[in-house]
């Protein structure tokens, strides 16, 4: 399985964009994007530059490759509605995403770790995919055998109030009630951008 391994604080550099919560001390102690003439490189300007800059930063946040996020935006073209609205739809339901909004992860890396390693259940059956698309009536539950392991004891995340889905910590079990608002992704997204990009 193909992943990003780069520094997330060189990452939130060049996007101007804390990616995760260690990135904004990184942020906090250098500034610019990073690279040797950093300085040297014109920032801004044309259309195209704007537009590429934002579908890296979404790509980023969500933890995705080119591959898979062109793929996302094909078929986010290809359903009914507003196109970028689809895409932020479809980002929001993946299961690593839904387990960092439930408050069982720290961060997105950490959410996506710990599906991949099995230790959730999709209506009863066990998954090991981050990528999965969670509906209404889902249920993501941790499996028995995990909630013994010192990581779920321990826990002290907190859910993020979100109208679609209910978070029980407690028992750590995740229901998707209905679907993503606008409002509710990710704050600081254009995804018009995106779609501008896309369209090209």
């Amino acid at each position: 399985m193909a992943r990003d391994l780069s520094p997330i604080g060189k990452q939130s550099r060049r996007e101007g964009y804390a990616l995760a919560p260690k990135a904004q001390k990184v942020m906090a102690k250098k500034t610019g994007i990073p690279g040797q003439h950093a300085d040297m490189r014109i920032r801004g300007g044309s259309l195209y530059l704007t537009q590429l800059r934002e579908k890296q930063k979404v790509r980023r946040i969500y933890g995705l490759l080119e591959k898979q996020f062109a793929k996302l935006m094909r078929e986010a073209q290809r359903a009914e509605g507003m196109t970028g609205e689809n895409l932020l739809n479809f980002l929001e339901r993946r299961a690593d995403n839904v387990v960092y909004r439930a408050g069982l992860a720290s961060t997105r890396r950490a959410a996506r770790q710990l599906v991949s390693h099995g230790h959730f259940t999709l209506n009863g059956k066990r998954i090991d995919i981050p990528s999965i698309r969670l509906s209404a009536g889902d249920v993501l539950e941790v499996r028995p055998k995990s909630k013994k392991n010192s990581y779920f004891t321990n826990i002290n995340g907190e859910a993020q109030p979100l109208s679609w889905m209910k978070s029980d910590l407690k028992n750590l079990k995740i229901e998707i009630t209905g679907t993503p608002k606008r409002e509710e992704a990710e704050v600081g997204i254009n995804e018009q951008l995106i779609v501008e990009y896309y369209s090209r």
